[in-house]
């Protein structure tokens, strides 16, 4: 039985996935991840919701309200050691995305704040070389970040969007983490998706999401294009021998602020 915080992947189409809030049963995070064929095109209509388009991989052109921004886009794989291109884009915009060539991409979006003209977001395409690179963890809980739109940047109302490479044989999201309590500055409320790839793609992961109650307690096998929704408690990610894993994680709260707190049961291997 598919577990219900699992978003299985079509393996062919234009759709990918889907997540709205009504799917997730929550308020903020949507996801939604496509395939488009050398010059097809996309449209979409943000409404009252902020947009951050990212070109996983393939040259995309990305127009918004008549203006063009061309040539998105040098990867070819998510696990290509670049960073992604990508589009930040306010509420009650008109967005059409012409690929160039072969191209994933994923629109993660979130409610835009209470400023009705929305004046105060602009579009802007975030340059890849701005994106902020790091390392987390050692040993076999090492994985590699690209913060995409960090909580530190000031220029959007709720979306925080970033990727992780996971090498195989390690863990991520570990020790375990959860950020579910409105409680700053200790901890802050946040939905999250993770759009899992692997490589090479026949391949599958693992990961868990549970509560410290356990009235949430689920243990997903992911595969290529899989998404695992978390709404609340834990979730921890292992990939197994031979597989490369890489996620999109898109989060998004009342508040745009990433304070997550450890499990208790397992902080000791951070000391």
């Amino acid at each position: 039985m598919v577990s219900p915080l699992l978003a299985k992947a079509a393996p062919q189409g234009r759709e990918i996935v889907n997540v709205t809030p009504e799917r997730a049963g929550w308020t903020h995070v949507g996801f939604r991840a496509l395939r488009l064929k050398t010059g097809e095109t996309e449209t979409l209509q943000t409404e009252g919701r902020e947009l951050c388009l990212v070109v996983l991989a393939g040259t995309v052109d990305v127009t918004v309200d008549s203006q063009t921004y061309s040539h998105l886009g040098t990867r070819n794989s998510v696990f290509d050691e670049i960073s992604p291109a990508a589009v930040y884009v306010p509420a009650g915009k008109t967005v059409i995305v012409r690929a160039e060539r072969d191209s994933e991409i994923a629109l993660c979006t979130a409610p835009a704040g209470k400023n009705d003209n929305h004046e105060s977001r602009q579009v802007r395409v975030i340059d890849p070389a701005s994106m902020r690179r790091s390392v987390r963890g050692k040993g076999t809980n090492t994985r590699y970040i690209c913060d995409i739109l960090p909580h530190d940047d000031p220029r959007a109302d709720h979306l925080l969007v970033v990727e992780v490479v996971t090498p195989a044989s390690h863990s991520s999201s570990y020790p375990p983490h959860k950020h579910d309590v409105e409680q700053p500055p200790v901890e802050t409320l946040l939905e999250e998706t993770y759009y899992h790839r692997l490589n090479p793609p026949q391949g599958f992961a693992f990961q868990r999401v549970y509560t410290d109650d356990r009235s949430i307690d689920e243990a997903c096998a992911v595969e290529d294009h899989d998404v695992v929704m978390v709404p609340r408690g834990y979730h921890p990610v292992t990939a197994p021998h031979g597989y490369d894993l890489y996620y999109l994680n898109v989060m998004a709260g009342p508040n745009r602020f990433w304070v997550f707190k450890n499990d208790p049961a397992h902080e000791w291997m951070l000391k």
